[in-house]
């Protein structure tokens, strides 16, 4: 068993290296620039969310209240008629907060991976065992978080395997960092 205190600098040098690969995806590849499509007469759109005083939150239209409202003829009408969705309005965007968060997610992953492989691996191990065990449950932390995104929201599955892909890297990267900086035996 390794410490996970033992393990603070694999799991901060994954969090780096994971939060530069994802820099990499979204601006210089720009795998993802397709994901999001614009709303037809987006201005319009805005001024009504405005007018009608919609707070932040996420919304679900048409939204029952209940299972027993859900079953009803009226509210089955309306899911038929459509539109349906989900809505997420948020107050405003900080690109800066966002960043920080995402490399607070990245930094908990290694804490998840640190402390999963360290159960199992003894300090001086060998590279290619670390990096199996602390790859994978990586690849658990970040490819499959946007799965029930695609099966509960809606979000389209061409966009869902893209983010499972880019989790598959981080992955990736998060068990190299672990095999490369794994402690040594005492």
């Amino acid at each position: 068993m390794t410490g996970i205190l033992a393990l603070w600098l694999p799991i901060l040098v994954s969090a780096v290296f994971v939060f530069v690969v994802s820099s990499v995806v979204h601006m210089a590849v720009q795998w993802h620039k397709g994901d999001y499509k614009k709303l037809p007469d987006e201005d319009a759109v805005l001024d009504a969310i405005r007018k009608l005083g919609v707070p932040a939150g996420q919304f679900m239209f048409p939204c029952a209240g209940s299972m027993a409202e859900f079953k009803t003829p009226a509210m089955q009408e309306k899911f038929k008629r459509g539109p349906v969705g989900m809505m997420i309005v948020r107050s405003g965007m900080s690109m800066n907060k966002s960043l920080a968060q995402w490399f607070m997610f990245c930094i908990v992953a290694g804490i998840c991976v640190a402390y999963v492989t360290g159960l199992g691996i003894k300090p001086g191990a060998e590279g290619g065992h670390v990096f199996r065990v602390a790859g994978s449950v990586a690849v658990l932390c970040h490819a499959f978080t946007s799965v029930n995104d695609s099966i509960w929201k809606g979000v389209s599955w061409p966009t869902t395997w893209k983010f499972v892909v880019d989790g598959v890297l981080y992955g990736l990267v998060t068990g190299a960092a672990f095999a490369w900086l794994w402690p040594a035996a005492a």
